[in-house]
């Protein structure tokens, strides 16, 4: 895949990857790392599942902006997207899954659901995980 970059941003880990600190080079992220209360930690603080969902959330609503505006579709004020990511054991080591319930309030249920697969196609965390990870796409008006 060729890729004409335009922005790169880079992110470094510390202390114990899952309980340690994450900095960007920003500045602007900036937090401690803990395992969540399921997996034995305290839960004092995020954790890669949780950054990954909420980058995968915003980068979905980018791209279902992006579709309707060359669409020339109205987005309403109140849409939302949810991913829910989830971790487990695989059969050879860890791995993730995600949900990714997109909400478009107001819009006829059959534009909503083209508006969101179509957005799936262009969204960039959906092109880097598909085929890699299982994702499953709701969509509700």
């Amino acid at each position: 895949m060729s890729l004409d970059v335009v922005y790169t941003i880079s992110s470094t880990a510390t202390g114990g990857g899952r309980d340690g600190h994450v900095k960007s080079a920003s500045g602007r992220l900036d937090l401690d790392t803990r395992p969540p209360k399921e997996m034995g930690g305290s839960g004092e603080g995020t954790n890669p599942e949780e950054l990954f969902s909420a980058g995968y959330a915003a980068c979905f609503l980018g791209a279902i902006h992006a579709v309707a505006r060359g669409e020339k579709v109205a987005v309403p004020a109140d849409t939302t997207v949810s991913v829910t990511v989830g971790f487990g054991k695989t059969d050879t080591g860890f791995g993730i899954n995600a949900a990714i319930a997109a909400s478009l309030p107001g819009l006829d249920q059959a534009a909503a659901e083209a508006l969101v697969a179509k957005a799936h196609e262009l969204c960039p965390y959906s092109n880097a995980t598909r085929g890699n990870i299982d994702v499953d796409l709701t969509t509700s008006v």
